[in-house]
């Protein structure tokens, strides 16, 4: 991410270059993807893209997408080192749930939220900043893990199972432990050693669970010791909370209450989304404008089934390329950018 100046938009915007997406099929499908999604969501929670443009001149040269979008002050990483009341907590884990709820609402499941992918402002607006996995991108546990923070990621991520929208809230719950921890809930170096540490800390979980898994994946979680996990009240003990609020009636059990919900592992137990926003830790800030605002309008329901050529996927992206430029040439959306070097984000 750089930052700069937009001088017809008169504001300071993010600059984000869509790395080499031309390189194979799966960087450019993603490529694809994070365009046509950014086109069509239109959320407060979810970042904004203002504008589209390459530096090259023809479809032949055509080699770089460049992304301009909002400016945000920080990501999540960094305010995780912060110390938080109660207030700024809830406020962030509301809008977290506000943005997924709208992304769910388009049948965009994340399935990959981290604090890197979550930005704010100083006044403690938040917005997501990507749009997680494609559905054919999942990796369980016995295939090839590639290198990425796989902390956050649902014990049916983990695991290759079927998921639900609420795999999502599993990702929520582990970013809330860390910013009450200030340290990684689930540190795990690969996927196997990811669910050793699910488990050593919350639970072997129970035999019904087990059976929903595949038979190699199940014959490797039976034959794990078995734990038997610690209480929420042993894992966030109330030292680790910021005080109860005086003027509100937030507190540290709530809170406790709400993350004993959201890091179950058997997702059929798991909270959702919609109950997740009712809880009394979060609900104090409910505005049905934010929570049911309109879903976006996704045209292409096929988005993630599609499979193309690098060459086809670069005439698609070549075209959504061209369509930004003519709005901003017809002054529906300006801007062209002019970088300037690297900003905190």
């Amino acid at each position: 991410m750089d930052s700069a100046y937009d001088q017809i938009l008169e504001r300071n915007v993010a600059i984000k270059k869509l790395s080499r997406p031309f390189q194979n099929q799966t960087h450019a499908k993603r490529a694809y993807r994070e365009l046509v999604l950014m086109k069509c969501v239109n959320h407060k929670n979810i970042i904004g893209l203002l504008s589209v443009f390459t530096p090259q001149k023809s479809f032949e040269e055509f080699q770089d997408v460049y992304l301009v979008m909002e400016l945000m002050d920080a990501n999540l990483c960094q305010v995780i080192q912060m110390e938080l009341d109660h207030e700024r907590l809830s406020y962030l884990l509301y809008q977290m749930l506000c943005g997924i709820k709208h992304l769910h609402a388009a049948g965009i499941i994340h399935r990959d939220l981290k604090p890197s992918n979550i930005v704010v402002k100083s006044d403690c607006t938040l917005k997501i900043l990507d749009f997680g996995l494609a559905r054919t991108a999942a990796t369980g546990l016995l295939m090839t893990p590639y290198v990425v923070t796989r902390y956050y990621r649902a014990p049916e991520v983990i695991l290759g199972m079927p998921y639900r929208a609420n795999v999502d809230v599993w990702s929520v719950g582990c970013i809330v432990a860390e910013m009450i921890r200030g340290s990684v809930l689930f540190p795990g170096t690969d996927h196997i050693d990811q669910w050793n540490k699910v488990i050593e800390q919350l639970g072997t979980p129970s035999q019904d669970f087990l059976m929903k898994l595949n038979q190699s994946v199940r014959t490797y979680v039976e034959n794990r010791p078995r734990y038997a996990g610690y209480s929420f009240e042993k894992l966030f003990p109330d030292v680790l909370f910021p005080a109860d609020s005086d003027h509100s009636k937030l507190k540290a059990s709530q809170a406790r209450d709400l993350l004993s919900k959201m890091l179950v592992i058997d997702a059929s137990k798991r909270i959702s989304v919609d109950e997740a926003l009712q809880h009394p830790y979060i609900n104090v800030w409910f505005d049905p404008a934010e929570v049911e605002a309109p879903p976006p309008k996704i045209l292409d329901k096929l988005l993630d089934e599609r499979e193309h050529t690098v060459e086809e996927w670069k005439v698609l992206i070549y075209k959504e390329v061209s369509e930004w430029e003519e709005w901003t040439k017809n002054g529906v959306i300006r801007g062209q950018p002019s970088p300037l070097g690297e900003s905190s984000l």
